[in-house]
């Protein structure tokens, strides 16, 4: 019995956290009622968490919930948080999800099907409209444009975070871009490579960054980052 679990296709769930005692716990704990589906269809699956440098109670609120925790000195920024995840991991599927999904964590087995069925090599969640009012999007604008003119793939979520991936699609990409532009990275390397990337509407929901000082300087420090992705994949596309 022990051989025959050892030979079991492992899937990966990877949570980059910064400074979210307020959320991760109702995340982490959301991921391990969903992995008990994983686990009955005769999956196993690890829960990795990244704590890139947090200053509150993130790093001891997650011990209980998770396999394997990294703790960066400092923040790194997500891309390296993402790319510390992938390396500490052992899975041939990976799924990459935000820390502050909350209950709606338990959602993810919906990105995995259509990797283990065969039809995609990477999925990516398409989350629901929110109310709360936030920036302009100018930089979901700006992504969605630059994945479009530099891959021909027209993305609905160029910036979601939720999304799973094939072992050997993260191998052949060879690269992760820093910061908040790792998603846009990813999803115009995949398709440059002749991946099949695709959508999924699936209702997870995170904090809306609002249109205070922090909401803005969030949205500075991502149209910085996805404006150097954009920037860098140009100058030196993948093929």
């Amino acid at each position: 019995m022990k051989g025959v679990a050892s030979m079991q296709p492992i899937i990966s769930v990877v949570v980059p956290a910064l400074n979210e005692e307020l959320y991760i716990q109702e995340t982490l704990s959301a991921i391990r009622k969903a992995c008990k589906q994983i686990v009955s269809q005769g999956k196993r699956v690890e829960v990795i968490v990244i704590d890139d440098g947090s200053r509150d109670s993130t790093f001891e609120l997650a011990v209980p919930w998770a396999d394997l925790i990294v703790q960066h000195p400092r923040p790194y920024g997500k891309g390296t948080a993402l790319q510390t995840g992938y390396k500490m991991s052992r899975g041939h599927v990976l799924v990459f999800l935000d820390a502050d999904l909350g209950h709606t964590a338990e959602w993810f087995p919906s990105l995995i099907e259509p990797l283990t069925s065969g039809r995609s090599d990477m999925v990516i969640a398409h989350l629901p409209a929110v109310s709360q009012k936030s920036g302009f999007g100018l930089v979901k604008k700006l992504a969605k444009q630059g994945v479009y003119r530099l891959s021909g793939f027209e993305p609905s979520a160029p910036l979601s975070g939720q999304r799973a991936i094939h072992r050997e699609v993260l191998e052949k990409i060879g690269r992760l871009s820093g910061g908040f532009g790792v998603e846009v990275g990813l999803t115009i390397d995949a398709v440059k490579l002749g991946y099949r990337v695709d959508e999924l509407p699936i209702p997870f929901s995170h904090r809306v960054s609002g249109r205070d000082i922090g909401g803005w300087l969030h949205r500075g420090k991502q149209l910085y980052a996805v404006s150097g992705t954009l920037w860098n994949r140009w100058r030196q596309p993948i093929c």
